[in-house]
């Protein structure tokens, strides 16, 4: 998924002045990250493969049968059926988004995001805050995924179930295709939150993370 295809330049800078509002009266600092993929996911291509291969036979086997088609020896209808199923089911799992998400399952979906946002929250530097109240807004596009990570001084105040709503919002904006708009609603209600749960600003606060929508490479 091409990252720049759904963020214009007019979304990057809408976010920057997202951020920057959503800052203005709270100490947190928001930084909204963005990736393509979290990982290639490899094996889920050869469980494609795996698949069609097993599907393959069965398919020419019934064919075989209900066709009546004699004169052909079975042994061929085993093999070729099954390297032929194997490489449709490698190149339809490699090719289609969809179909790679289904291989390589909800649960690898999501531990995959969330560790990418935990490396992403270590490159960014997030916890270079004084009173440590950086949040990294993750969106990983291939995913359909965004994770939320707050600091220490940001978790003693907002508990992890509200970063999650506001995910959960964020990541069906991704799914129906209004990433962007989704992105500026998910970083004022991170705002609205902080103000809400009393991550006040303090005297002398200064923006010390910059309001930048970062892309990461997948």
């Amino acid at each position: 998924m091409d990252i720049h295809s759904l963020f214009s330049d007019a979304d990057l800078e809408a976010v920057k002045a997202a951020v920057r509002e959503a800052e203005g009266k709270t100490s947190g600092e928001i930084v909204p990250y963005v990736v393509a993929a979290s990982d290639e996911y490899p094996s889920a291509a050869w469980k494609g493969a795996a698949l069609g291969a097993l599907l393959g036979p069965l398919v020419a086997v019934a064919f075989y049968e209900w066709l009546g088609l004699w004169g052909v020896h079975v042994p061929l209808w085993i093999t070729f059926p099954a390297m032929i199923g194997g490489g449709a089911g490698y190149l339809l799992t490699a090719w289609l988004p969809p179909v790679r998400r289904w291989m390589a399952g909800d649960e690898v979906l999501d531990l995959r995001a969330r560790r990418r946002a935990e490396v992403a929250f270590l490159e960014e530097e997030v916890f270079r805050t004084r009173d440590r109240t950086g949040i990294l807004l993750f969106l990983s596009l291939f995913e359909h995924r965004v994770v939320v990570l707050g600091d220490t001084g940001i978790n003693q105040k907002v508990k992890q179930e509200e970063w999650d709503g506001i995910a959960a919002k964020l990541a069906a904006g991704i799914r129906a295709g209004r990433s962007g708009a989704a992105l500026l609603e998910a970083i004022g209600e991170c705002g609205h939150l902080l103000e809400r749960r009393g991550v006040a600003l303090q005297p002398g606060d200064i923006n010390e993370l910059s309001d930048e929508l970062r892309r990461g490479e997948s």
